[in-house]
């Protein structure tokens, strides 16, 4: 599947939508609690089911009480709900349909994407008669399911995914988006993202503004550049150290970067050169590599520094020495204010991208790693050497690499490094990262 879906799973308080978060994702990640209201913020984390990768979001309770935090948790709730692909609605089997159950219905009505009504704490057969009631919430058939014994969550799961399937099929003719690259722009607040987006696209889609966190939402555009190449292009909003985020809406505009990194070929790491490197960059880059996209670090404001001749090679060593883990990403040094090398990105995104999508000749890179024992041997373990049978490459975007041994647990990771860097210096992999998969041979 190309689409990368969303589900939000949104309840009244204490009706076990994050037992259902859970069980769904695998981990133990929301606080589970008797206490109402005890999920007051968003989680987002990825799921798999069937082969079948998405993300999947726990939302606080949506309630009629006067609790200082119900409009906060209301809304949050709403907003996720915007921006999924299909939502499971919980309600409790035992209580009936309560007074928070319609509140919650009535703002799901007004709701595009398909509604799954979870009945839970269904724990045994016997007490599936209990789903007949909710019918009145008038949301189609309720699925019965126990979220602490995962009774019936897999049934629902499927439905949801073939819905999933059969929407991507039915939609398959429409999509253009194959000969289009998908570029996102991160970083933190008033580096210059919206300034870097409008010069890109030649308009003033984005605000901009002196102030701290003016881009609020993930922006899309397509532009086509002077080759007659077509881009989609997503401005997102500026992110800030979790610590210092406080707003709701700003929570939903990290989800939103956070999104739009999974669904970009490109990323755009923007850092401000007037104000120098700092921790929060690093942060944000690691979740641009951690989603395996290809990244170009583009340094802003320029303009803005006091140079001499060897200002530009400073700051590169700065970056390089501060970024280790992207030592592979090209630089761009730029102004969006004087659109000094603007014009220059697009090139360097086409690189990257054919970079991050290349596949190698399983010969060429088989001599590639001969050649490579030949210089520097492999290493051996309690007498017994590491050999090396044969590579080859099982996925693209990123470039990752199966290489076959007699036992895996005699790479040492400092020869599966120099195994790496030998294929970069033998292909262009610049701004992809590569991962190599050392596997033993059967």
């Amino acid at each position: 599947m190309s689409k990368k879906y969303t589900i939000a799973i949104v309840g009244r308080p204490n009706v076990g939508k994050s037992t259902l978060f859970n069980r769904i994702v695998g981990v133990r990640k929301a606080i589970v609690d008797d206490l109402s209201g005890v999920t007051r913020d968003r989680l987002y984390e990825k799921a798999e089911w069937n082969g079948v990768k998405f993300s999947v979001i726990d939302t606080g309770g949506i309630s009629s009480s006067d609790d200082v935090f119900v409009n906060e948790i209301k809304e949050q709730a709403e907003l996720a709900i915007a921006e999924a692909d299909a939502i499971i609605f919980v309600v409790d089997g035992h209580n009936g349909i309560t007074q928070d159950d319609e509140l919650v219905a009535k703002v799901l009505y007004q709701s595009q994407h398909p509604i799954y009504l979870a009945v839970n704490h269904l724990d045994n057969i016997e007490q599936h008669d209990l789903i007949f009631d909710f019918y009145a919430l008038g949301l189609g058939d309720p699925y019965p399911i126990s979220a602490v014994h995962g009774i019936g969550v897999g049934d629902m799961l499927d439905s949801i995914i073939k819905d999933f399937k059969e929407n991507e099929d039915t939609n398959a003719s429409d999509s253009d988006d194959e000969d289009q690259i998908r570029i996102a722009i991160i970083g933190r607040p008033n580096v210059g993202k919206s300034s870097i987006f409008n010069a890109l696209i030649k308009q003033n889609r984005s605000i901009i503004s002196n102030i701290e966190g003016t881009t609020r939402d993930a922006i899309d555009a397509q532009f086509v550049d002077d080759q007659g190449r077509v881009f989609t292009i997503t401005d997102t909003a500026g992110i800030r150290k979790s610590g210092k985020i406080i707003e709701s809406t700003e929570k939903y505009s990290v989800l939103r970067a956070q999104m739009a990194i999974e669904s970009a070929d490109v990323i755009l790491v923007v850092i401000d050169a007037s104000t120098g490197i700092q921790e929060q960059d690093k942060h944000i880059a690691g979740l641009a590599t951690e989603e395996g996209r290809a990244v170009i670090i583009v340094v802003n404001k320029w303009d803005a520094v006091e140079k001499d001749n060897y200002s530009m090679q400073q700051f590169t060593d700065n970056i390089r020495e501060e970024f280790k883990f992207l030592d592979y990403a090209p630089i761009m040094f730029v102004s969006a204010k004087s659109s000094q090398r603007i014009d220059k990105i697009p090139d360097m995104v086409v690189a990257v991208d054919n970079n991050h999508k290349m596949r190698i000749q399983s010969s060429i890179l088989n001599q590639t790693i001969l050649d490579a024992i030949a210089v520097h041997p492999t290493p051996t373990r309690n007498g017994k050497r590491l050999r090396v049978y044969y590579a080859t490459e099982v996925a693209v975007a990123p470039p990752t690499f199966a290489i076959f041994v007699n036992d895996p647990k005699l790479m040492h990771f400092s020869y599966q490094r120099y195994l790496e860097n030998q294929i970069r210096e033998n292909f262009d992999f610049a701004g992809t990262p590569i991962r190599l998969r050392i596997r033993a041979r059967k």
